[in-house]
C-alpha cells in the first residue's frame, strides 16, 4: 500500500484530521524501508489509537468527567455500592431473602424537586454587598417571583439562600407569599467564579476559581443529591442564590462540561427547576423562567 493511501485510510479513520499526519510524522510512527524506498507502518493502529485519545481525554474538574457516559453514582449515594457505609456484595455473589429485603428498604424512595431561584435588580453602584441593594424594580420582581411560587400550590419544605444582600432581600420577599415555609441562610451559596469559563471571557486571577470554585462545589455536593433513604415524601426546596451559582449546578448536575457555565443566561427573579429521581437520574423541568414577568420587568443585570 503507498504512503498516500495509508495516510488517507488513517486520517479518514480518525476523524480526517491533517494533524495526525504530521504527529505520526514527529513522533517516527512512519520509518523508511530505505533510502529512497517506500515508507513503511511501525503500527498504523498505534497512530490511530493516539488519535482517538487526543480528541476524547480532557483533565477533570474537582473529579468530574463529561465522558458521555451517565454517572449513576454522581453524588456517592447510589444503594447498589453502598449501603451502611459497608460495599454491598458484587451482583454476581448469592443474595438471600433477607438480604434482598434490605436491599429494598434501603434504597430512596422519594424525589427531590429543586427550584434555584436567581436575586432580584440590585444597585450595581454600591461599594459593597451592604449597599448592593435591591432597587425598586428589583424588589417587583421578587413579588412576582414569590406570587410565582405560591401559585404553583406545592408543598415547599424550606426556602435557603445566600447571605448576600440582594438574595436574603429577595428570599424576604419571597417568603411573604409563603409564609409557612421556613427560611434558612448559608454561606455557601454566594456568588463567586465557579471554574473558568470556555471560551473564556476574561481572565481571573487562578486563586479566585480555586478559593470560590471549591465553594461552590462544597454547596453543589451540599445541596443537590438523591434523596436520602430515611426520606418517604416527595420535597420542594426553593434555594435563592446567584446567576453563576445556578448555571455551574445546571451543568453539574445534568453531567455537562462544567466550563460551559458562562454560556447559560438567566433573568433576575427567573425560576430554574431541577428534579432529582431516587435512581439518581436528574432532570430540568425549567431553565430560567421568567415568563411570569411583563417583558418591561425582565432584566439580567
Amino acid at each position: 500500500m503507498s504512503f498516500k493511501k495509508l495516510t488517507k485510510l488513517i486520517c479518514g479513520l480518525a476523524g480526517g484530521s491533517a494533524v495526525l499526519v504530521a504527529m505520526a510524522g514527529s513522533e517516527g510512527w512512519f520509518e523508511k524501508a530505505e533510502p529512497g524506498g517506500n515508507f513503511k507502518l511501525w503500527s498504523a493502529f498505534s497512530a490511530l489509537q493516539a488519535a482517538q485519545q487526543q480528541t476524547r481525554s480532557s483533565p477533570p474538574h474537582n473529579g468530574v468527567t463529561s465522558s458521555g457516559i451517565w454517572d449513576t453514582n454522581w453524588d456517592k449515594r447510589d444503594p447498589l455500592t453502598l449501603l451502611h457505609g459497608k460495599p454491598k456484595r458484587k451482583s454476581t455473589e448469592l443474595s438471600t431473602t433477607e438480604e434482598l429485603n434490605s436491599d429494598l428498604e434501603n434504597k430512596p424512595k422519594a424525589t427531590r424537586h429543586i427550584l434555584l431561584i436567581r436575586h432580584s435588580q440590585y444597585n450595581l453602584s454600591g461599594k459593597g454587598d451592604k449597599e448592593r441593594i435591591l432597587t425598586s424594580l428589583g424588589r417587583e420582581q421578587a413579588e412576582l417571583t414569590g406570587q410565582r411560587l405560591a401559585s404553583l400550590g406545592l408543598q415547599y419544605n424550606v426556602i435557603v439562600h445566600s447571605t448576600m444582600t440582594r438574595a436574603t432581600e429577595t428570599a424576604t420577599i419571597i417568603s411573604k407569599y409563603l409564609p409557612e415555609v421556613k427560611t434558612e441562610s448559608c454561606d455557601l451559596l454566594r456568588e463567586g467564579a465557579p471554574i473558568e469559563p470556555v471560551p473564556p471571557i476574561s481572565r481571573k486571577p487562578d486563586c479566585v476559581y480555586h478559593e470560590d470554585g471549591a465553594r461552590i462545589e462544597a454547596a453543589f455536593r451540599h445541596y443537590i443529591h438523591r434523596a436520602a433513604v430515611e426520606q418517604t415524601e416527595d420535597s420542594y426546596e426553593i434555594i435563592v442564590c446567584h446567576a453563576n451559582v445556578i448555571r455551574y449546578f445546571v451543568c453539574r448536575a445534568l453531567q455537562f462540561p462544567p466550563e460551559g457555565w458562562l454560556r447559560l443566561c438567566l433573568n433576575n427573579g427567573s425560576i430554574t427547576w431541577l428534579t432529582i429521581r431516587p435512581s439518581g437520574r436528574v432532570g430540568l423541568r425549567m431553565m430560567g423562567d421568567s415568563g411570569f414577568m411583563p417583558p418591561e420587568k425582565l432584566t439580567r443585570t
